[in-house]
């Protein structure tokens, strides 16, 4: 289903906003490791980024309860190995 003025799809759009988030964490943890940051400030980003991690592990938990229901479903090929063309074959 296409987002009226776009053509990302909600799967799509929620990839993104699960990255966009993943990202906005990394640099929580980075902004925390600053010795240069003032105690509060890293307090709010270490706050900031508990709530992320939560949000984040809830959503994956999701995806792996997907993952698991197509990959169990009656219509789901049986393959010895899965086929990840992750570098491609030259």
């Amino acid at each position: 289903m296409a987002k009226a003025g776009g053509t990302k799809t909600s799967g799509e759009g929620n990839m993104k906003n699960f990255e966009e988030r993943l990202e906005r964490l990394e640099h929580l943890g980075e902004t925390i490791r600053k010795t240069t940051v003032p105690l509060e400030e890293a307090l709010g980003a270490f706050e900031e980024g508990i709530k992320l991690a939560r949000s984040l592990e809830t959503d994956l938990e999701k995806i792996q309860s997907r993952i698991e229901i197509l990959l169990n479903s009656p219509d789901a090929k049986i393959q010895e190995s899965p086929e990840l063309d992750l570098f491609g074959s030259e």
